[in-house]
């Protein structure tokens, strides 16, 4: 797995941020996804568009459409995009045309788009095959319209992308800046009402619930958005505000507003949000929540807490 933050995102190496120093080897020692399960997701798929069609004959023309038809990922993906993206004044053809031309052109982007896939699949329990992620969720959709406009970005074909994530927040209440820079394996669970801005870095296998905010604070501009480390988990609600870090494998507790840094493998929760255990000895954490989704184990230690 590549950093998430590191020199080539923010100018810094590990040793210029203490906060990140000698943490993310140890914790992120993992079994890692094998190259033929993310290389399986596509065969995967048109196996399981076959196995529903056999069930429910009424999806054949939708799913011919949108994936059998399809020779290979990238090509379904741009379908599908460009329909959910389309008007009557940006056709589905304007639209396929531009997201295959990326797509083709960069392959990191279709490796992202599986690593995704299985994320949704992992760690969401509604979610029940990939092709019912591919089709269906909102938020795995926004993501992969954020990387093609990133990529337009980082092109210098501003106008284009920024014509995407408009198309994107009127389609899927997302609205993810066309600068900010997201890593893969990444779930956005129901995704509603979620706002990323433009300096922000999201890493790798991080999990964000609806409704979150990773934005700034007020007029300034350069660098003013946060820095979200490898394996963390954004519960629903969170505002994160200013440039600042959520160090890798940090937990961040529903509807917490967060103004400063918080370190590697720690919880805070709470407006303004504080850390459990306390600044000077907090609780660390030895599992990645942004994959195992726990999102209330920290309630255990609240001697008054009461339903």
């Amino acid at each position: 797995m590549a950093p998430c933050i590191d020199t080539c995102r923010t100018g810094k190496t590990q040793d210029d941020d203490s906060r990140f120093h000698s943490f993310r080897p140890c914790f992120f020692d993992r079994i890692s996804r094998g190259k033929t399960q993310i290389d399986d997701v596509w065969i995967k798929m048109q196996e399981e568009a076959k196995s529903d069609v056999e069930r429910e004959p009424i999806l054949s023309s939708y799913y011919y459409s949108s994936i059998t038809s399809h020779p290979s990922l990238d090509s379904a993906l741009a379908h599908i995009l460009s329909v959910k993206l389309s008007t009557l004044t940006l056709p589905c053809n304007t639209l396929f045309e531009l997201f295959i031309s990326v797509l083709e052109e960069s392959p990191e982007i279709i490796g992202s788009v599986k690593q995704d896939l299985l994320a949704v699949k992992e760690r969401d329990p509604a979610c029940l095959s990939y092709i019912h992620c591919f089709l269906s969720f909102k938020g795995f959709l926004a993501c992969q319209a954020h990387r093609i406009a990133h990529k337009l970005w980082t092109q210098d074909r501003k106008m284009v992308a920024l014509l995407i994530q408009n198309r994107v927040s009127e389609a899927f209440a997302v609205d993810f800046h066309p600068g900010a820079k997201i890593g893969k394996g990444i779930l956005l669970d129901h995704a509603t009402g979620v706002v990323i801005g433009e300096t922000a870095v999201v890493g790798d296998d991080v999990s964000i619930l609806h409704g979150v905010t990773l934005g700034g604070t007020g007029k300034q501009s350069g660098d003013r958005h946060p820095k979200i480390g490898d394996g963390v988990l954004i519960g629903a609600g969170t505002c994160i505000l200013g440039n600042i870090t959520i160090g890798h494998g940090a937990k961040i507790g529903s509807g917490s507003v967060v103004l400063k840094d918080v370190p590697p493998r720690t919880t805070a929760v709470g407006n303004p949000a504080r850390l459990i255990g306390g600044k000077e000895n907090p609780k660390m954490l030895y599992k990645i929540p942004g994959l195992t989704m726990d999102q209330t184990s920290y309630l255990t230690d609240w001697s008054d807490y009461v339903i």
